[in-house]
């Protein structure tokens, strides 16, 4: 019979933590799986054997059961890699993930986190549209609210979206903004070139910030959202008043952001190359 191990939930309503009864076998074998889905390829047993840290002859009984689950398969050199089943498992949790669903659940503790606003945002018929604002105490003066919009030129959010997306979907809406800004703007001008360097430099660095633009005093960085089939889905914004908000590189409010990013994505399925 296979071994039984205690796990210790964490501690609820100020109770003790109530320990809780695993089998070990299936850590195992989930431990192999893992292993097996973070190579590149199919494994030899003895490869996985040594980064499971089990013995070859103890590992060979685990994996003809995986084997008869479909959840994985040897290939004709007699490797090992993962099964259609697994692929279905991945494929059935990745169909129930939402992007959207999954950050507003999670955005409540990024605003706690930075003390700052959060805004989440998504490609609309009209462009970058606001669907969720998440403010704190520290409330700024902003107009960013759900519903409304961000610039595709002139602020943060909007040139991620440009950085992300097909050129195809971004362009229109780039001329008819950059038309309606010229008509209002008295002293209005525009460097193509330099915002197109600001489009490659996003691409690489997968983030953008802004410093008291389009509203002095107000700053913030975005960050976008992928999912498995590497579409940019959303986009997370921390916002706030110009002297609070740290934009280097190594600034709490871009390393929360980024580091959310990053999370979210990874559970939707994304993987860069």
């Amino acid at each position: 019979m296979a071994e039984d191990r205690v796990h210790g939930d964490g501690a609820e309503g100020g109770k003790p933590a109530k320990a809780q009864r695993g089998i070990r076998s299936l850590e195992t074998a989930g431990a192999i799986l893992r292993v097996m889905a973070e190579a590149n390829g199919p494994m030899k047993l003895r490869d996985i054997a040594e980064a499971v840290d089990v013995a070859p002859a103890q590992l060979h009984p685990y994996l003809v059961s995986l084997r008869g689950m479909q959840m994985v398969e040897q290939t004709d050199t007699g490797l090992y890699g993962l099964g259609p089943f697994a692929l279905q498992l991945g494929m059935s949790r990745l169909r129930a993930q939402d992007a959207y669903h999954e950050a507003i659940v999670r955005i409540s503790a990024l605003a706690e986190e930075t003390g700052l606003m959060v805004a989440l945002s998504v490609w609309g018929l009209h462009g970058v549209t606001i669907v969720h604002v998440r403010e704190t105490i520290a409330r700024i003066h902003a107009n960013v609210r759900a519903g409304g919009g961000f610039g595709l030129t002139n602020t943060a959010t909007g040139r991620l979206f440009v950085a992300f997306l097909p050129e195809t979907m971004t362009a229109p809406l780039i001329r008819q903004e950059l038309a309606e800004r010229a008509s209002t703007e008295s002293r209005f001008s525009f460097d193509e070139a330099a915002y197109h360097a600001d489009i490659a430099r996003i691409r690489r660095e997968r983030y953008e910030t802004t410093l008291d633009l389009p509203i002095p005093g107000v700053s913030a960085v975005t960050a976008p959202v992928f999912d498995f089939t590497g579409e940019m889905k959303l986009a997370i914004t921390v916002i706030g008043p110009t002297q609070q908000i740290d934009l280097g590189p190594e600034g709490a409010a871009v390393r929360a952001t980024l580091d959310f990013a990053r999370k979210l994505s990874t559970d939707l399925g994304y993987h860069p190359a």
